[in-house]
């Protein structure tokens, strides 16, 4: 006779942290307020950890969920972040924070918490291009940012935050579109939805594109530990997410 599946304990106060390439926010599910302090590429995952339990000090929260900014296997850092200090491979979260975490790259965390069925493809305008799909409820991160995009560069040149600068808004904001509608249609997604902190500078989206918002990466913290919670019911959606 087989041994009865552990059911797994049911977290309700989510510690949600989201890494950015300029600022680590934090929130707790459930609560309103939002913490955060700057980043920068000298950030370490020891510094990140001290300076997290420094700020949430006072708040009550049972297992943790990271969005992490670069390439994240099974729950574990298997690449070093291009725009954060050195240390993140190998790093252990769960003994750092004390309680269970759970870890992954930042565009899955905001896709998860944007996601509201079919074939969703995420991208996150900011310091660089985050970007993930879902497909039926499956996450698939995806690592688009470094390929190559066109004249020698890759697609966050073009749309990060450096393209930003150098190409100014009106052209940024036309190569924003271009890409958007590009790797929509060689994906074939129902839709897209654009977050990350530079997304509010669009005034004009593609017809199948959303503008997306921070808040959703706190709600896919808390998603990636209740899989079916908060997701539409409706033909063709699933209630469910599955996590790579």
């Amino acid at each position: 006779m087989k041994p009865k599946a552990k059911k797994p304990k049911n977290y309700r106060r989510i510690l949600a942290v989201d890494i950015g390439g300029s600022h680590v926010k934090m929130r707790v599910f459930g609560r309103r307020e939002l913490r955060q302090f700057e980043s920068g590429p000298d950030l370490t995952p020891r510094q990140m950890v001290a300076q997290v339990q420094a700020l949430v000090g006072n708040w009550i929260y049972d297992a943790v969920s990271i969005g992490y900014p670069g390439v994240v296997l099974h729950g574990k850092v298997v690449a070093e972040p291009h725009n954060l200090g050195p240390g993140w491979v190998g790093f252990d979260f769960h003994k750092a924070f004390g309680r269970p975490t759970r870890l992954l790259n930042d565009a899955a965390m905001q896709a998860v918490g944007s996601y509201e069925g079919g074939r969703m493809l995420f991208l996150g305008l900011g310091t660089g291009l985050g970007s993930a799909m879902i497909v039926d409820g499956v996450v698939a991160p995806m690592e688009l940012a470094h390929l190559p995009y066109k004249k020698g560069r890759t697609y966050e040149a073009y749309v990060g935050a450096r393209g930003l600068k150098r190409l100014g808004l009106k052209r940024w904001s036309r190569t924003v579109n271009e890409v958007v509608t590009q790797l929509s249609t060689l994906l074939e997604a129902d839709y897209v939805v654009i977050g990350g902190g530079n997304a509010r500078k669009l005034k004009r989206l593609p017809k199948n594109a959303r503008l997306g918002s921070n808040d959703f990466a706190f709600l896919g913290g808390f998603r990636v530990w209740h899989h079916a919670a908060a997701l539409p019911a409706g033909k063709g959606y699933r209630r469910s997410i599955t996590l790579p």
